[in-house]
């Protein structure tokens, strides 16, 4: 038997509307399907190898991938649910694994590889900051090489607040024991931002957190909004004091999930469940920067103006710039929404990586980026992030794992 056909077009295709940034996705990869047909048709989520007659060959099919996000928040990834284009070692070791036991295991391997396209998605850094860049990056590594930023247990770099996710490496949920262990390491945080209410993160960060901590709480799934406001009323036991905002969604035009003239019904929709359920605060939908830049509309759809910015993907700004960098666009992005309130809810700099263009990773550059940050504009910002994420992949430049502050150890 021969491999006679090897179909990568769904590849190709899958990789390069892939944001050459995705450290804002938060949600786990739906499980790939593997199905063998006659003719032996094996399909994986971005890999289609169809087998002739004669001798088997195994195709393996590897590309750089963007960041996974864990299962129970969004399971199939925030950025753009349809971040499941990823393709890891894992699946491709099962479709080899398929096509050797299907004839026998008298089999060659070809390698085919594919790099990653950076699209203007939502968390690209061009989308992020404004400007269209393509990049490759090397592959995702499997097992972290270090753990931990440039903060120290308390310290919050004059920042109003700090995201978290309650995942550990694997992407499983974390225990309610070491989340609150987490959350003690933020003490001096006012706000403690959640992207969704999976892992019973709300309830736990809720029994850890002081009592002058607020949380930003998320709905992550859109099309679940009923749902969603009810798992968080039922986390919250209705205590709505403690919530200091709700997030719809994370980034939905950008990534292209959303048109901008959608946001406001979305808000709007939640906005009413949440009121049956008793809270009466405010609501908005979190996009980039260059989303509302770009979007007027977006500046209607909230009760104030949420943007992830990070000046690390801008390329042009030294992390001493780094406070200047987002005050500027604090400034602009309130102009252009008639005066309306702006809070930054992600910002940082990574620690490890590769260079983009001026932007170097680094502790120290992460230290230098965060205090110029908290110096400038802390009171508007949140940071991005308590720890290096190692449930998902290494994304553009090798960065999105090593946005940490803290270390988990």
């Amino acid at each position: 038997m021969k491999l006679s056909t090897v179909l990568l077009s769904t590849l190709a295709s899958l990789v390069v509307a892939q944001p050459a940034h995705q450290h804002h996705e938060h949600k786990r990869d739906a499980a790939v399907q593997i199905v063998t047909q006659y003719q032996t048709q094996i399909v994986t989520q971005g890999v289609t190898a169809t087998v002739g007659a004669g001798d088997a060959q195994q195709s393996q099919a590897t590309s750089q991938a963007t960041s996974q996000a864990p299962a129970s928040q969004s399971s199939a990834q925030p950025q753009g649910e349809e971040s499941g284009a990823a393709v890891n070692k894992n699946i491709v070791s099962d479709a080899k694994s398929a096509v050797s036991s299907f004839f026998g295991g008298n089999s060659q391997t070809t390698t085919l590889s594919s790099t990653q396209g950076g699209a203007s998605s939502s968390a690209s850094p061009s989308s992020t900051q404004g400007g269209s860049e393509s990049s490759s990056t090397s592959s995702s590594s499997s097992s972290p090489s270090s753990s931990g930023g440039s903060g120290s247990s308390g310290e919050n770099f004059g920042a109003k607040g700090i995201t978290y996710s309650p995942y550990t490496n694997s992407g499983s949920c974390k225990d309610a024991s070491t989340i609150k262990s987490d959350v003690k390491k933020l003490s001096g945080f006012d706000i403690i931002r959640l992207y969704d209410v999976d892992c019973s993160g709300v309830e736990s960060v809720m029994s850890a957190k002081g009592s002058n901590q607020k949380i930003f709480a998320g709905i992550y799934h859109v099309d679940a909004i009923s749902d969603g406001v009810k798992q968080l009323a039922e986390a919250l036991n209705n205590n709505w004091d403690d919530i200091y905002a709700v997030s719809i969604g994370n980034e939905l035009v950008n990534s292209g999930e959303k048109q901008a003239s959608e946001i406001k019904s979305l808000v709007d929709e939640a906005k009413s469940a949440l009121k049956s359920a008793g809270y009466t605060g405010k609501v908005v939908s979190v996009d980039t920067l260059v989303a509302v830049q770009n979007n007027d509309e977006l500046c209607d759809a909230s009760d104030f103006i949420a943007v992830n910015s990070h000046p690390f993907w801008d390329g042009n700004v030294e992390p001493s710039g780094s406070g200047d960098f987002l005050k500027k666009q604090i400034s602009n992005i309130k102009s252009q929404c008639g005066g309306k309130d702006v809070l930054i809810t992600e910002t940082g700099w990574p620690t490890q990586g590769q260079t983009f263009q001026k932007a170097v990773p680094s502790k120290d550059n992460q230290k230098e980026a965060l205090q110029s940050i908290g110096d400038s504009c802390g009171d508007q910002v949140i940071l991005f992030t308590v720890f290096d994420d190692f449930w998902k992949q290494a994304g553009s430049y090798g960065v999105e794992q090593y946005w940490g502050i803290f270390s988990d150890n």
